[in-house]
């Protein structure tokens, strides 16, 4: 027998939370999570599998059922890129505090050293108006690609976007939502963190 979690018409972060509520109390088999939009359905996903979970996406008509199973393996701890064991955490699109000009200065540069870098972080993390480095017209977009494309995860605080209303501009990394982004922030061993 299955259990459905009804998450249609909540705000993220919070089908993420239904489904892990559900998930550690119920010793079944298989749970649905429905969902109405296809950012809380990649939030989801992203967390089960993270997981370590199985899931099976169904569309009908305007929402989304996920399947997610919890196979024998089920409760492994996340694994983390043994090379990369640090995440980039930044809030703000001008890197340090005082003159915005000289700040955007020094974010195109410490990111095209990035690029440079051996030591790639595993996940670069955009919150409050450093979402804005990953949409349309930014600076350091090609940068935050050509990072992609080493595989550096990029998430955006979905919040963030919709609260600049950018959401639709982004075009590098992914939407992500609160939950994700602490978990992340308490996975990994380091953080750096960029005023």
């Amino acid at each position: 027998m299955e259990k459905t979690v009804d998450a249609r018409g909540l705000a993220c972060p919070q089908p993420v939370i239904c489904t892990k509520k559900a998930l550690e109390e119920y010793e079944g088999e298989e749970l649905v999570t429905i969902v109405d939009n296809e950012v809380a359905r990649d939030n989801v996903l992203r967390y089960v599998k993270s997981q370590n979970l199985i899931a099976e996406v169904e569309e009908k008509a305007s929402d989304y059922y996920i399947r997610i199973h919890k196979p024998e393996y089920a409760g492994l701890e996340p694994q983390l890129t043994r090379e990369r064991d640090y995440i980039i955490f930044m809030g703000n699109q001008y890197l340090g505090h005082g003159n915005d000009e000289l700040g955007q200065v020094l974010t195109k540069s410490f990111f095209y050293t990035l690029t440079e870098s051996d030591s790639l972080p595993a996940q670069i993390i955009l919150i409050n108006s450093a979402v804005k480095l990953a949409c349309e017209n930014s600076q350091v977009l090609q940068h935050l690609m050509d990072l992609e494309k080493r595989g550096v995860q990029i998430l955006a605080c979905g919040t963030c976007l919709d609260y600049y209303g950018i959401k639709e501009k982004l075009c590098v990394g992914s939407v992500s939502n609160m939950y994700t982004i602490l978990e992340q922030v308490t996975l990994y061993p380091r953080v750096v963190t960029l005023p």
